[in-house]
């Protein structure tokens, strides 16, 4: 880590690859020979031209996109996606099902019920506190739905799918904002996928929408031109001004991510980072987790002592270690560590030492 920088556990904005911002850096003043910054040159303009399409071709190459599927940037995060799917998705039946794993599911659902006239819970753990994915057999599907959505990683509550959900002929749908380039993904399987980029791509405030070709063109008449997703694949993401940076870092963040081995080698150092705390969380029972086992997040770990001033106190000593952000989230208190792509194997390790120190003392 350079002088100066903590780990930062965040569930997001989260960490991004030092070298990428030392590069970004380098570039800010002179980005790609134009004499300006990326930050203030048009996106009509040549060089943004070149960082707009470097970037869908990133995307395509290293998830392996098939040639029948579009890759937009696209303003609002996820929770833009919350309302833009039913929008653009839900335009022939009206009908959807949810499969709510945890709070963001369970959000979409809610948007979703504003447009659709039968937007339906398929499927849910929340009766166990979020505590697994739910099972192929838990799950209740209408075959006419327009589409199934699911959150594939659940950053509250440290869970994630480790089964892609059989839904017939059905379009499945899936937020993948927190797990987005931690692992290969057969895009093949899915209809569509979106995030958010701020987990492992980008600062917030851009949405990565790939979808297939076949899904544009059904939009509802309500929506707004800036969220129809076939307009944007028809001006490549620039109906407007797009939001430049951001898709700039993409690309950033991508190339990186090339030069280290691709999402392989990305998912063998995240199953790695994963396994210490895991590894140490089992070993002892000072420490809990809930989640289920085989549903466990390599992204986000979720623990608590039990005791909740004996929280506090772990997440009001964090900074003296070097650490911020392992407060849990609002919704189930306790400590979350964050370890996404950028998040080095030092990082955990040296989390495990405090979480070692803290509980020989208490």
């Amino acid at each position: 880590m350079l002088d100066g920088r903590i780990y930062n556990f965040s569930a997001g904005p989260s960490m991004l690859p030092e070298p990428v911002l030392l590069k970004v850096q380098q570039e800010l003043l002179n980005c790609g020979g134009s004499g300006m910054s990326v930050l203030e040159m048009s996106h009509r303009s040549k060089v943004f031209d070149d960082i707009i399409n470097e970037a869908v071709q990133d995307v395509k190459d290293v998830l392996n996109v098939p040639d029948n599927y579009k890759i937009l940037f696209l303003h609002g995060g996820a929770s833009g996606m919350f309302a833009a799917i039913p929008m653009n998705l839900g335009g022939r039946s009206g009908s959807a099902d949810y499969i709510v794993s945890g709070n963001f599911s369970g959000q979409a659902l809610k948007e979703a019920k504003k447009y659709l006239k039968d937007a339906r819970n398929a499927g849910s753990s929340e009766a166990d506190h979020f505590n697994h994915i739910p099972r192929q057999d838990e799950l209740t599907l209408n075959p006419d739905a327009d589409y199934v959505h699911v959150c594939w990683n659940n950053t509250i509550f440290g869970t994630t799918y480790k089964y892609i959900p059989d839904t017939g002929n059905v379009p499945l749908v899936a937020d993948m904002s927190s797990s987005i380039m931690s692992e290969p993904v057969d895009v093949s399987k899915f209809a569509m996928i979106y995030a958010g980029v701020q987990k492992n791509l980008a600062p917030a405030g851009l949405a990565l929408v790939i979808i297939r070709e076949d899904l544009l063109g059904h939009e509802m008449g309500i929506t707004p031109k800036i969220w129809n997703f076939k307009t944007e694949a028809e001006k490549n993401s620039m109906l407007n001004t797009p939001a430049t940076f951001q898709i700039y870092m993409v690309k950033m963040v991508i190339d990186y991510l090339k030069e280290q081995g691709g999402l392989e080698a990305m998912k063998r150092r995240n199953i790695e980072k994963a396994r210490i705390l895991y590894d140490y969380l089992d070993s002892q029972d000072f420490y809990k987790t809930s989640v289920n086992p085989a549903d466990r997040s390599m992204m986000n770990v979720t623990f608590r002592t039990g005791d909740d001033e004996l929280d506090k106190e772990f997440v009001a000593g964090q900074a003296a270690h070097g650490f911020s952000n392992l407060k849990g989230h609002r919704l189930v208190g306790g400590m979350r560590a964050s370890i996404y792509n950028a998040m080095p194997k030092e990082g955990v390790e040296a989390l495990v030492e405090y979480m070692k120190e803290f509980a020989a003392a208490h």
